[in-house]
């Protein structure tokens, strides 16, 4: 069983930033694929970003430029940039997990486990 907590939402202004960070338990953090989805009130939660093992990067269209993704091995956690944040941003984040090799990373059934999320605010 893989643990993940997501940390670091709150309130913040139109323009602002910040970075989420989200760990994961286990020995074996650097072979795990890590994704950040997000769900807007009365939306569908959506994927944002992905970080393969490899180290590869996979972002939705609209948010390349002003989210960035990456990971620390070391501190098995991985962290979300978020710039220029808009207050269509507001929802909240959840951050994913999988160890199993897929041909494809975002989508959410690509991901064993998953965090309880965490509220992002942006205030007009």
């Amino acid at each position: 069983q893989v643990h993940v907590v997501e940390s670091g939402g709150g309130l913040v202004q139109a323009g602002g930033s910040l970075r989420l960070s989200c760990a994961a338990s286990g020995r074996t953090f650097s072979t795990y694929t890590m994704g950040w989805f997000r769900q807007a009130p009365g939306k569908e939660r959506e994927f944002v970003a992905a970080i393969a093992w490899s180290g590869g990067r996979d972002y939705v269209d609209s948010l390349k430029g002003r989210f960035t993704i990456s990971r620390d091995n070391a501190k098995n956690t991985v962290y979300l940039q978020m710039n220029s944040l808009k207050p269509e941003d507001t929802a909240v984040y959840y951050c994913a997990a999988t160890a199993n090799r897929r041909s494809s990373y975002l989508t959410e059934d690509a991901y064993n486990y998953w965090g309880q999320g965490t509220q992002v605010t942006v205030s007009s």
